[in-house]
C-alpha cells in the first residue's frame, strides 16, 4: 500500500530542544513542535524507526503533529512525571495541546512498560487544522513498510519487527497526511502488532492517569535537597528512563553520533551500559534516597561478573550482555544537521580502561552497608567482588586507554590508578562490615600501597600539580576525583594547587574541558558538562562554596528549556552538544545541587 502525501512544511531544524518520555524499556525523544524525531524499537539500542534527528530530510522516520499556519509553541513536563505537554498556536489563535508518554505502572503485581508510544491530541482554544505525518523506517532508514490498514488501525509491516498504531483519529487522513480540523479529542496509539482489549479513548485516558500517578509517586519519595528542587526532579527522572529495566542495565544516552563540537567528527554511539557511567548514576539516585535502581542495576553487574569470570571485564557492554558491538557507519545517514558520520556500536567495547574494576567495586558497596533493600549483599557476593579487587591490584599500574577512550595512546592513567585503590579501599570498608578482619587486613595493605604510589608517581613537581599520567605533567579534569572518591583530603595543598591550575588551562568562563593535550582528533573545542560538575564538587569541598554555587547557577541556564543536558557545552554560544540526555551530565546536576543546597532546617 502506498502513503500519498500532501506537502508538508517545513520541519524545525534539528536541535537538542527536546524533551524525552519513557517507560524503561523504550524512550523517544520530542521537538519543541511536537514532532517525534528520534525513537528505537525494541529497546534503547534498536532499530531508530524515528531518525529524525541524525538524517534531516523528507525520506527521515518521524511522527509529527503539524499544526497549519504555525506560530508558536511552548512545552512542559506534567510536574514531576515523564508525561510532556506541547502546545501549539497558529497565525490566527487557534491552539492544540499534545500529550506524548510511554505508559509505566504498576499492573498485575508487576510494572507494565509496554514498548508503546500514546500520543494524545486536544483542542485548547479555536478550530486548530493538523496534519499527521506518521513516517516509520526500518533497518536504519533503509527500508520503508509495507502499510496495511483497518479501521482504526494501520500496521507497519518490516522484516524484524511489525509495528500497529491504534488511533480515533480519521485513518485516511493519517495516511494522506491531508489537514483536518481537531475538534475534539483523539489518540494515537503505536506499539506492538496487537489489539488492543479496551477502547482507544478509554485506554490512552486510563494509561495516562496511571503513569502520571506512578511518576508522582516515585517522585515523592525522593529525598530531595532544599533549593533546586525542580532540576533535581528532573535529572532523576531522565536518569531512572535510562535503566532498562529487563536486564538492570543503565545507557549512557539515548542516542548515537550527535557530535561532541560542529564537524568534529566525535561522533559516537552511546545507546550501552559503560560500568564507570553507571556507577555514578546508581550513587547519584541513591544519595536520594533512590536505591530500586541500584538494585536492578546489580542484577545486571553480577551476571557481566560471572560471565567474564577470571578474564578482563570490558569497560561497556550491550544492555543485554553483548560484549561484542562492532563498530560500523551508516554512510546513507546524513548526520545530525548534517554533520555524519552516524556510527552504530563502540570500538570502546574492546579497550582496556582500567578503572573499570574499581567502578564495579562502588557500584556494588552500597549493597553491603544499607539494609533497605529487599535483596542487600553478603559473603557471597563480596567473595565474586573480591575476585574483581583482584583483578584490580592485577592492572594497577599497567598503561590503558584511560577513562577518556583514548584510542591513540595508552599510558599509566592516574584515574584508573585511583579506581584500582578504590575498589581496595571499599572492599576493605565491606570486609570490616561482614566483620572478616583478616580480609579487611588484606586489601589494607593493598589500599595503603597504591595510595602513597599515586600520590608520589602523579605528581608534577615542575607544574606543581597532579597529572593525567604517572610521570605525566598535563592536566586531566579526572584528577578532581582523587578528593571525591577519598584518596586525598580536599584541603591538601597539593590538590587546591591544583584545582587553581586547572582553572587557568582548562577552563573557558565556568565550563571545564576534559583535559589539555591534543586527541586522536586534535584539542576538543567544546566543555565537558561533568567536568565542570567535579569542579564545582571540588570547589565546594575547598569552602568555595559562593564559586561553586555560581558555576552551579551557569550549568542550568544551559540546560535546554525541559531542564534536560547533553554531553558537551560551547563555552562560547551555550549550545549543547554531544549525545542527549547524557546521564553522566543529569548526575552532576543533583550531586552539585546535594552538595551545594541550605539545609533543610535552615528554613523549617
Amino acid at each position: 500500500m502506498s502513503q500519498e502525501r500532501s506537502p508538508s512544511p517545513a520541519a524545525a531544524a534539528p536541535s537538542l530542544a527536546l524533551g524525552m518520555i519513557g517507560n524503561c524499556t523504550i524512550s523517544a525523544l520530542v521537538d519543541e513542535r511536537a514532532a517525534i524525531v528520534w525513537c528505537c524499537m525494541p529497546r534503547f539500542d534498536g532499530d531508530p524507526v524515528f531518525n529524525a534527528l541524525i538524517h534531516p530530510g523528507e525520506d527521515a522516520g518521524r511522527f509529527a503533529i503539524e499544526l497549519e499556519d504555525f506560530a508558536t509553541s511552548e512545552q512542559w513536563y506534567e510536574p514531576n512525571t515523564a508525561v510532556l505537554r506541547t502546545r501549539l498556536t497558529d497565525t490566527a489563535g487557534n491552539c492544540l495541546e499534545v500529550t506524548d508518554f510511554c505508559p509505566r505502572f504498576h499492573a498485575r503485581a508487576r510494572f507494565f512498560r509496554p514498548v508503546t508510544l500514546v500520543r494524545r491530541i486536544r483542542p485548547v482554544r479555536g478550530s486548530p487544522r493538523v496534519r499527521v505525518r506518521l513516517d516509520v523506517r526500518y533497518d536504519w532508514g533503509e527500508t520503508v513498510p509495507h502499510l496495511t490498514r483497518g479501521s482504526h488501525h494501520v500496521r507497519f509491516v518490516g522484516g524484524a519487527q511489525t509495528l500497529r498504531l491504534t488511533t480515533d483519529a480519521p485513518v485516511t487522513y493519517v495516511l494522506s497526511g491531508e489537514s483536518f480540523i481537531v475538534a475534539r479529542e483523539h489518540n494515537f496509539i503505536l506499539g506492538a502488532d496487537e489489539t488492543l482489549s479496551e477502547g482507544i479513548a478509554d485506554t490512552a485516558r486510563y494509561w495516562e492517569q496511571e503513569t502520571i500517578s506512578y511518576w508522582k509517586h516515585w517522585t515523592m519519595r525522593l529525598h530531595l535537597p532544599l533549593e533546586w528542587q525542580q532540576a533535581v526532579i528532573r535529572a532523576a527522572i531522565t536518569l531512572k528512563m535510562s535503566l532498562f529495566e529487563d536486564t538492570g542495565a543503565i545507557v549512557a544516552a539515548m542516542t548515537t553520533s550527535i557530535p561532541e563540537s560542529a564537524h568534529s567528527g566525535r561522533n559516537w554511539d552511546y545507546r550501552f551500559c559503560w560500568l564507570r557511567d553507571a556507577f555514578f548514576v546508581v550513587r547519584a539516585l541513591n544519595s536520594l534516597s533512590e536505591v530500586g535502581t541500584m538494585e536492578d542495576y546489580l542484577r545486571w553487574l553480577a551476571n557481566i561478573v560471572v560471565k567474564a569470570g577470571e578474564g578482563h571485564i570490558q569497560p561497556l557492554y550491550g544492555i543485554g550482555l553483548e560484549h561484542e558491538l562492532p563498530e560500523s557507519i551508516m554512510e546513507h545517514l546524513g548526520g545530525y544537521r548534517g554533520m555524519g558520520p552516524v556510527r552504530v556500536g563502540n570500538q570502546a567495547a574492546e579497550h582496556f580502561q582500567h578503572d573499570v574494576y574499581g567502578n564495579i567495586v562502588l557500584g556494588a558497596a552500597q549493597a553491603f552497608h544499607d539494609q533497605r533493600l529487599l535483596q542487600p549483599s553478603g559473603p557471597a557476593e563480596f567473595a565474586r567482588l573480591e575476585r574483581i579487587g583482584e583483578l584490580a591490584v592485577q592492572v594497577y599500574g599497567t598503561p590503558d586507554a584511560g577513562m577518556w577512550e583514548l584510542r591513540t595512546r595508552a599510558r599509566i592513567h592516574t584515574s584508573s590508578a585511583l579506581m584500582s585503590w578504590a575498589a581496595c579501599d571499599r572492599l576493605e570498608k565491606i570486609a570490616r562490615t561482614l566483620l572478616l578482619p583478616e580480609r579487611a587486613a588484606y586489601w589494607r595493605a593493598h589500599a595503603e600501597r597504591m595510595r602513597g604510589e599515586i600520590l608520589a608517581r602523579s605528581w608534577n613537581a615542575e607544574r606543581g600539580v597532579f597529572a593525567e599520567s604517572f610521570g605525566g605533567r598535563e592536566l586531566d579534569a579526572s584528577v578532581l576525583l582523587m578528593a571525591e572518591v577519598g584518596l586525598v583530603d580536599a584541603r591538601d595543598e597539593r590538590f587546591i594547587r591544583t584545582l587553581d591550575v586547572m582553572k587557568e588551562v582548562l577552563c573557558d568562563g565556568p565550563f571545564m574541558r576534559r583535559y589539555e593535550a591534543a586527541d586522536d582528533f586534535g584539542k576538543p573545542e567544546t566543555s565537558f558538562n561533568i567536568c565542570t560538575f567535579w569542579r564545582i564538587d571540588a570547589l565546594a569541598r575547598v569552602g568555595r562554596r559562593e564559586q561553586a554555587r555560581e558555576i552551579f547557577e551557569a550549568m542550568l541556564a544551559v540546560r535546554n528549556p525541559l531542564g534536560l543536558l547533553s554531553e558537551d557545552t560551547h563555552p562560547a554560544t551555550g549550545e549543547m552538544w554531544g549525545n542527549f540526555p547524557q546521564t553522566y551530565s543529569m548526575v552532576g546536576v543533583i550531586n552539585a545541587a546535594m552538595r551545594l543546597s541550605a539545609p533543610w532546617d535552615s528554613v523549617i
